[in-house]
Order: C-alpha cells, then structure tokens, then sequence
C-alpha cells in the first residue's frame, strides 16, 4: 500500500472531488482490502491483506454526537440518498451518526459495508448492484 496516495484518497473522500467509486477502484489498486471508519475517533483506518495499515483523520468539525440509539431506517435513508443521489460524505456522515453509527467497515472485496451502533446493533449493506452472497 502507498500510504502517501492512501492519504491523498481519504482527503479527496472528505472534500467529495472524486466520484465515489472511483475512490474504491483506486483503494483496490493500492491494495486495500477494507478500511473502518471510526466517528468515535474521527478517523479512517484502510487495511491491506498483508497486514499494513493506513490511518487518516476524518477533519470534519462539528459532527453531531452519536445517537444513543441505533435506527436502522434512518441509516438506510441515508445509504439510499448516497447511492441514488450522491450525498456528499459529510452529510452521508451527519445523517448516519444521528442514526447511531459509531462506525461502520467496508470490505471492498467482499462488497459490502457493516455498519454498527453504539450497543452493538449492526447493519450490513451491500455494495450497490449486489445481492446477499452475490460477492467475488
């Protein structure tokens, strides 16, 4: 993993510059297999199959606090707004941590997101045009 470019893609993620997928295609290039986003911490960590890892900050201010609760239907508002309407990050962000998203992992190869809640709820999302199981 090139974690200069790893960096240069988190910043570009934060600033919304590059069409989402395309940020994925170029993680997969450098060899991320799956990054976690943490809003605890407000960071990103990308994690390559070997075992290296990339940590980036999330540089957002004023992120609301992370709802006690986690709903379910909210963060999958939020996901369809993203993927039908290009949310930009932040507000995806905003609309998932009032949601109760502590964080979430995105497993590129295995093209889904887990998100989960502060209590342990969790909810898996798939990569847009796969099904449950359908992952290469």
């Amino acid at each position: 993993m090139n974690a200069n470019e790893i960096a240069v893609l988190a910043k570009i993620t934060l600033n919304g510059s590059m069409p989402f997928p395309e940020i994925v295609g170029k993680l997969i290039a450098n060899g991320v297999e799956y990054y976690h986003v943490d809003f605890s911490t407000g960071s990103f960590t990308f994690y390559s199959a070997s075992g290296a890892a990339v940590i980036a900050p999330i540089t957002f201010e004023g992120l609301p606090l992370i709802a006690d609760h986690f709903d379910a239907a909210a963060l999958k508002a939020a996901i369809l707004d993203s993927q039908q309407h290009g949310q930009k990050f932040r507000a995806f962000c905003e609309r998932a941590i009032q949601a109760g998203v502590q964080g979430y992992f995105a497993y590129l190869r295995g093209q889904r997101v887990t998100y989960f809640g502060r209590q342990g709820d969790r909810h898996t999302e798939w990569f847009s045009g796969v099904r449950s199981g359908e992952a290469q």
